[in-house]
């Protein structure tokens, strides 16, 4: 009796190798474009989106706020004086970490802003525009006068949250008294973010040449 030996053909341990990583890889592609139908691209971006849409509540609820709530106008209206500060803090504990300067001083500075100017809603110009508009005469553009000029560059001359915030204060008054409509959402996101790109933004803004994209709707 003769037997017929079948030789069942085994592929050879480095195609196996190939395989399994080809099928490990396909599995993890298809895990990492689900995750990415889910949440933010990266942490620095969900922080952006979460400090914009914190800003913008913010600014409302105080402008809803203030319009009937005295004791509460009062008490952020001295949020940005460092010997009052704490009067406000009761308010602001809701909103921000108030054992952190980076953030307490831009709630600070923005909300007695709009304690004081008590707008009926917010406003649509950002920090550089408000300044060129705070300086508009008789049809000539606030970007071309000298002290508007000025007060720009202080501002951007800034290097530290803690500087800016005390540079702005003042002028945040000045674009009250000329009538001027200040985004306060804006602002509070600039400050919360400051840095480079954010002179950056402030100077465009102010001589008008171009937008650099926010991304507030994100």
């Amino acid at each position: 009796i003769t037997l017929i030996k079948h030789t069942i053909p085994i592929a050879p341990p480095i195609l196996l190798v190939n395989l399994m990583l080809g099928q490990r890889i396909g599995q993890t592609l298809k895990i990492i474009k689900q995750r990415n139908n889910i949440i933010p691209r990266s942490t620095m971006e969900q922080e952006i989106v979460t400090k914009k849409s914190r800003g913008k509540k913010f600014v409302q609820y105080v402008i809803s706020r203030i319009q009937n709530d005295s004791a509460f106008s009062a008490a952020l209206r001295r949020a940005d004086n460092s010997a009052t500060e704490y009067q406000a803090w009761e308010y602001l504990v809701e909103w921000c970490e108030i054992d952190n300067r980076f953030e307490l001083l831009p709630f600070s500075i923005v909300s007695a802003a709009l304690a004081r100017a008590k707008p009926g809603r917010d406003g649509n110009l950002g920090l550089g525009k408000a300044i060129a508009a705070s300086y508009s005469e008789s049809g000539i553009p606030g970007n071309r006068s000298d002290a508007a000029k000025a007060k720009l560059r202080r501002v951007l001359a800034c290097t530290t949250t803690e500087e800016v915030c005390r540079i702005v204060r003042p002028l945040l008054s000045l674009v009250v008294s000329r009538g001027v409509k200040l985004d306060y959402s804006k602002l509070l996101n600039d400050l919360l973010m400051f840095g480079e790109w954010t002179r950056k933004r402030w100077a465009v803004d102010f001589y008008g040449r171009g937008e650099i994209d926010d991304s507030d709707d994100v």
